[in-house]
């Protein structure tokens, strides 16, 4: 139980109810999930207006209501909080009832298009690897030391970013690293944290279907590091151009990265091949496991991050040489019968589709051919959809489009809208086979022995999205499953 008036200490709020001093047991901004005496905060949602069930949420026990609009005929026995903005009060107030918790603890927040994941997992396993006890908050999982608490969005929702990092703190974590999504920043998912840093890994287009344009995007993200506070630091890689925007304002220290720039932190690539990269860190040489460019940037953005907080080089590079990245992105899984390769990616956008072609077409050699099963996710930027089916067909011996996360669409339309984007000269070499476990095995059958099959734009997920409902599906044991079935 918290006291009202301690929890809507940092809150501005209008119009409240004279009453404000009693004891609240929790904060909700789902009438389903109001228990008694909860304060329940009305958000003006994307899709729905918590307004409209300020009522059920008094029904269901809700002593405090915090909303933008008054409703009519409200009961003169419970307490009104008016607040210009519930989105944000709900961050603050979540803060609030658990006690400040971003504060107990170093958090550091990474934000971009891609590399985001990889990143803060990589951080994760670097921090454990120093003695630290480490918190995470990820698009593929939570944990809390090595306590795993799925996921379910980048980014989750205030009040329970503000639990979670309250059961970190209580088992002693002493950092935590986070992915901050353009929504959450947009929707004040992170209002009331305290950052001990914020880093900045690359823009590239995703997420028109929500923000609109590439300026309103990049806007959203600047934001982040407008709010950093002073003597945190903001990291950002220089090398994509807007790197330098995303500190103009910053009140945070600011530091730099780069591959092909002079900056703070700066790497080199001397060997990138499939078995891993060799590189060179701020002048000391380091061998790892994780391939790709894209992944010598996430790997010096680790570097980067922990010499910030005060962590030493060499210590750091002896662990980053061992780290096997995040699960499902770049993650090969290997055909025990012969040399044909998979490769499992989340790349959903033009630009990590790109990346990851580009790495594999790169290192593969001349005789080996890539094989490519590839969808477009339903209800998002339907402009991306000709650009990474033409991307695909261009860059691969063999691309299949399939179904990936159809959601309310039917799956056939979107692979039409993919085909559009295909140059004629590469049309013979696109099939469409809707249904994703056919494709796959299709694709395995195809490569032969000695072929690499990309599996893309799922990843780590083990679900289809098809008309509202979520069905198992695994693109990695799907995979294993066609090698194993072959031996």
């Amino acid at each position: 139980m918290k006291n009202l008036k301690d929890i809507l200490a940092e809150v501005a709020f209008k119009g409240a109810s004279p009453i404000l001093d009693l004891q609240v047991s929790g904060i909700e901004f789902d009438s389903r999930q109001v228990q008694k005496g909860n304060v329940f905060v009305a958000v003006k949602g994307t899709q729905v207006d918590g307004h409209e069930y300020i009522f059920s949420a008094i029904l269901n026990g809700a002593k405090v209501i915090v909303g933008e609009d008054k409703p009519d005929a409200f009961p003169p026995e419970l307490v009104w909080v008016g607040v210009d903005d519930s989105a944000l009060a709900l961050a603050q107030l979540g803060s609030a009832f658990y006690d400040h918790p971003s504060r107990k603890l170093k958090l550091v927040g990474v934000t971009g298009t891609n590399g985001k994941t990889t990143t803060v997992t990589l951080l994760h396993q670097l921090f454990l690897g120093l003695g630290h006890k480490v918190g995470l908050l990820s698009t593929i999982e939570n944990k809390i030391g090595e306590k795993t608490i799925s996921a379910t969005h980048t980014t989750p929702d205030s009040v329970t970013i503000n639990r979670l990092l309250s059961e970190m703190v209580a088992e002693g974590c002493d950092v935590a690293f986070m992915e901050v999504s353009s929504h959450a920043i947009d929707q004040h998912r992170i209002g009331g944290l305290h950052f001990a840093g914020g880093v900045f890994t690359n823009l590239t287009r995703e997420h028109l279907d929500y923000h609109g344009t590439m300026l309103d995007y990049l806007n959203v993200k600047k934001k982040f590091f407008d709010f950093l506070p002073k003597g945190s630091f903001a990291l950002a890689n220089i090398d994509d151009k807007n790197g330098l925007v995303m500190m103009q304002n910053t009140k945070a220290e600011k530091h730099t990265l780069a591959l092909k720039k002079m900056a703070d932190f700066s790497a080199k690539i001397h060997a990138n091949t499939l078995d891993g990269l060799h590189l060179e860190i701020n002048g000391k040489e380091v061998h790892a496991r994780l391939i790709g460019q894209f992944n010598a940037y996430n790997l010096l953005t680790a570097f980067g991050v922990a010499s910030l907080l005060g962590e030493s080089e060499d210590d750091v590079l002896v662990i980053l040489s061992g780290l096997p990245g995040a699960p499902g992105r770049f993650e090969k899984v290997v055909d025990p019968k012969s040399r044909r390769m998979g490769i499992l990616d989340y790349a959903h956008t033009p630009d990590a589709l790109e990346k990851v072609l580009d790495t594999i077409n790169e290192l593969k050699g001349a005789n080996t051919k890539l094989y490519t099963v590839v969808g477009c996710g339903g209800d998002r930027d339907k402009t991306k959809r000709p650009v990474m089916g033409g991307m695909a067909a261009k860059k691969s011996a063999q691309t299949i489009f399939t179904a990936d996360n159809p959601r309310s669409e039917e799956p056939e339309d979107i692979i039409e809208e993919m085909w559009k984007g295909v140059a004629k000269e590469d049309m013979s070499k696109v099939l469409d086979i809707v249904d994703r476990k056919s494709a796959i095995k299709t694709a395995c059958r195809l490569a032969g022995d000695d072929g690499i099959i990309l599996v893309a734009g799922k990843g780590h997920e083990k679900y289809q999205i098809v008309m509202g409902e979520k069905l198992p599906f695994d693109d990695k044991a799907e995979l294993l499953n066609e090698f194993l079935t072959n031996i």
